[in-house]
């Protein structure tokens, strides 16, 4: 995966967008427990198309771990594929206190 990163500091902001069997499976709670535990601020939602997007922000090496455990996902889960896409305007703009599912 080719990473084109821009830091404010040591905080990066990346769009992790999650395709395949990862709705009703509870991988949205996955993901606030692995942000939880990377000190990871941000967001998760399901989308229309099937996909669960994931707003990350922190620390590179925490977001790049942030993106490899979205590959594995929960126990039910089937991830086909995993789109990243780095934000540096919102790391500039963006900075969320905590991670939340947005509904």
């Amino acid at each position: 995966m080719a990473c084109i990163v821009s830091e404010v500091g040591d905080t990066v902001a990346a769009s992790i967008r999650v395709s395949g069997r990862v709705q009703g499976v509870g991988f949205r709670f996955f993901a606030v427990d692995v942000a939880d535990e990377l000190g990871i601020t941000g967001w998760v939602k399901n989308l229309t198309d099937g996909r669960v997007e994931v707003e990350a922000h922190g620390a590179k090496e925490s977001v790049e771990v942030m993106i490899e455990r979205m590959h594995q996902g929960p126990p039910g889960s089937s991830v086909s594929n995993v789109d990243v896409m780095w934000l540096p305007d919102q790391v500039q703009t963006h900075n969320p206190s905590d991670f939340q599912i947005v509904r």
